[in-house]
């Protein structure tokens, strides 16, 4: 049997090496954050299952529209929001200043989950997908709470084109 391990291992790691072609790919990292959001489904499923939620009859095209709003903006403001710099910084380091508000940040690669978790919280592409499920969660357990958390994201999303709308109207005026 400690044959068997070995030999999976070591393919694992062969296999891992051939995929990297000598770049820091944090790949293990990477399974870790996978299992964590595969747990996480699978403990709401669970939890669903066992408190009798169902899951909404349907989703109205305006909730989409609510939730994709919500969703860009919520992750936004986690992954490049300088205020919410202190929750990055265990897994990223400052590199400069972004756009408007926003702040520039590199994955640490003291390890290989630290390099996964910089990458995964300093790309808001990679949030939407942990934000959207946690929306979808929400929607099951607390519908009316989720559509004011998306509500209020989506109108920050709107007032910040209004902000870039307003900025750009004073430069072309002047």
């Amino acid at each position: 049997m400690q044959q068997s391990g070995n030999g999976v291992t070591t393919t694992a790691r062969e296999e891992a090496e051939e995929y990297r072609q000598g770049e820091d790919r944090p790949l293990g990292g990477y399974v870790a954050v996978m299992a964590v959001f595969g747990a996480l489904i699978a403990g709401a499923a669970g939890l669903a299952a066992l408190t009798g939620r169902r899951l909404p009859p349907s989703i109205r095209p305006w909730d989409v529209l609510l939730l994709t709003m919500g969703t860009h903006k919520l992750s936004r403001t986690l992954s490049k929001d300088a205020v919410t710099s202190p929750l990055r910084a265990p897994f990223t380091r400052y590199s400069g200043t972004g756009g408007p508000a926003e702040v520039m940040e590199e994955a640490r690669h003291s390890s290989g989950l630290r390099h996964a978790l910089g990458e995964l919280v300093t790309c808001p592409f990679c949030l939407d997908m942990w934000i959207a499920t946690g929306f979808a969660i929400g929607f099951v357990f607390a519908p009316r709470f989720t559509r004011l958390v998306a509500t209020t994201f989506t109108a920050l999303a709107g007032a910040d084109f209004l902000q870039l709308a307003y900025a750009k109207a004073q430069q072309s005026a002047e």
